[in-house]
């Protein structure tokens, strides 16, 4: 990957090149701004202003483990680029203008190209041992200008490396079709009569075993979106 114009930054610089804030921080939430530099505009997750032990603990291993699944995802249509880190604290990546479908379908109702293109891109990183594990957050899910589907926030994410053996590849595999669960989630909101048969069964089925491995990847999901 090749250097970005925003890789030379350093964490006073955000102030000079912010040109706009789409949250603030809390106790163990990073901030999100949207900066601006020679006329290329990215999206900043930073830990900066946290407290001490959660920025420099916590923070510092979210960074480096989203860099590492934006890094085996790069390339990818409909993710967006990775463009840094700043300071061990704060991610860099690229804006995808649009609309996040959090409460989308109170305006307009999604076709089902749409659902098509996404599980496609779903498809795509999952090929390339990748799980979002938070996939029924419709923010993170946007409609790009150009009306493709995108995903954002990848700081759930989990490797299937890092699950390959027993019994973690068993809870990788339910984080599989979790992911495709959010996607027939959002799709019953939008156009509700286009979902396949088996991704219905999928959606809705529950066996004991399943039960088990639920329960697992509950307490770890849990876990990751406290620390995310």
């Amino acid at each position: 990957m090749g250097k970005t114009v925003f890789e030379s930054l350093r964490m006073s610089d955000l102030i000079q090149y912010q040109c706009g804030i789409l949250r603030v921080s809390s106790s163990t939430r990073p901030a999100l701004r949207i900066i601006k530099k020679n006329g290329v505009r990215a999206i900043v997750k930073d830990y900066s202003e946290n407290r001490f032990l959660y920025r420099n603990i916590m923070g510092r291993f979210l960074i480096w483990r989203e860099r590492k699944a934006y890094r085996k995802l790069s390339g990818l249509k409909g993710i967006p680029a990775f463009l840094g880190v700043i300071e061990g604290t704060a991610l860099v990546t690229e804006e995808i203008p649009g609309r996040s479908l959090e409460g989308l379908e109170k305006k307009e109702a999604l076709p089902e190209a749409f659902f098509k293109e996404l599980r496609t891109l779903v498809d795509n990183f999952h090929n390339r041992g990748v799980a979002h594990c938070d996939l029924k957050r419709a923010p993170n899910i946007l409609m790009g200008e150009d009306s493709r589907p995108y995903i954002v926030d990848w700081s759930a994410a989990i490797l299937e490396k890092e699950f390959r053996f027993f019994p973690l590849n068993r809870i990788y595999r339910k984080f599989i079709k979790d992911d495709l669960n959010g996607v027939t989630k959002i799709q019953i909101r939008h156009c509700p009569d286009s979902i396949k048969p088996e991704d219905k069964k999928r959606y809705y089925y529950r066996s004991k075993p399943e039960t088990v491995i639920r329960a697992l990847r509950d307490k770890l999901r849990y876990l990751l979106q406290r620390i995310a």
